[in-house]
């Protein structure tokens, strides 16, 4: 009889009695132990295979001693960069034996912090019925008055009389046709009050932007006739400007030709006294 058992994250081959190494464990020397991860038990020809483990099946050891494996070097190099380490590494292991493979009743022992939850979630649990209990007590108090007057209502609707109820639709007929003739007539009139009074509005609108642009053109043509009158002012002053300028350089001309003309006679009589 053999089992395969997942230990410390590593799958062994184990059966009664046999010893093997394994990753180092949180036991103390001579304590049992016990793996619930089995995944295959063979029991003499009979095979139980897990998904992904076997519900129930255990393995009970027990825990010899904790040792050191061989030791490992790391060395490490880089060339032409003077760098060089050398390290030494043993790896711990426990040395167990196994006492027996167990097919089932097997029981997890609960965690504490699951217990300690669990509590929580009692302590909490009658608060919440308290508040449940008196949101139901509440409710149906609003509901036992809504079926009363239903059924009020339907045990007066029975004692009426088929004559009187004949009586009545009629009686409510009548008084919607009148309704819907008064309706009608009114909304007759109303149309031709609404037509003369917008009539009258797009008279006295049409009336006061005639005024308006009368107004408005009278303006215009007042700005414009002190403006044609200046216009013909300042004309006229640039006018007179003008001939006062050109009187003003014809005299000028003239002053200044006279004395041209006795520099000329001068230059002339002393040529002539040179020559004699």
């Amino acid at each position: 009889m053999y089992a395969i058992v997942d230990i410390a994250g590593q799958q062994f081959k184990v059966e009664k009695g046999k010893k093997i190494f394994v990753h180092l464990l949180d036991g103390e020397e001579g304590n049992n132990v016990d793996f619930d991860k089995v995944l295959l038990i063979d029991n003499d020809g009979k095979i139980i295979i897990g998904e992904p483990h076997i519900a129930g099946a255990y393995i009970e050891g027990k825990v010899l001693e904790h040792t050191k494996g061989d030791k490992v070097i790391v060395f490490k190099k880089k060339r032409r960069k003077g760098y060089k380490v050398k390290k030494g590494h043993r790896q711990q292991f426990s040395q167990i034996e196994i006492l027996s493979i167990n097919e089932n009743g097997f029981e997890k022992k609960p965690d504490k912090a699951a217990a300690v939850k669990a509590d929580k979630a009692k302590t909490t649990a009658p608060k919440a019925e308290d508040k449940t209990a008196e949101a139901a007590a509440k409710k149906p108090a609003a509901k036992t008055t809504a079926p009363k007057d239903s059924a009020a209502k339907k045990s007066t609707a029975e004692k009426e009389p088929a004559a009187e109820k004949e009586t009545k639709t009629t009686a409510a007929r009548k008084a919607a046709g009148g309704k819907t003739a008064a309706a009608k007539a009114s909304s007759e009139k109303k149309p031709a009050e609404k037509k003369t009074a917008t009539a009258k509005k797009t008279t006295a609108a049409k009336k006061t932007t005639a005024a308006k642009k009368t107004t408005a053109a009278k303006k215009t043509t007042t700005a414009k006739k002190p403006a044609v009158a200046a216009k013909k002012d300042t004309e006229k002053t640039t006018e007179k400007k003008s001939t006062a300028a050109k009187k003003t350089t014809t005299a000028g001309k003239k002053a200044t030709a006279k004395p041209k003309t006795s520099t000329g006679t001068k230059a002339s009589s002393d040529k002539k006294a040179d020559k004699e």
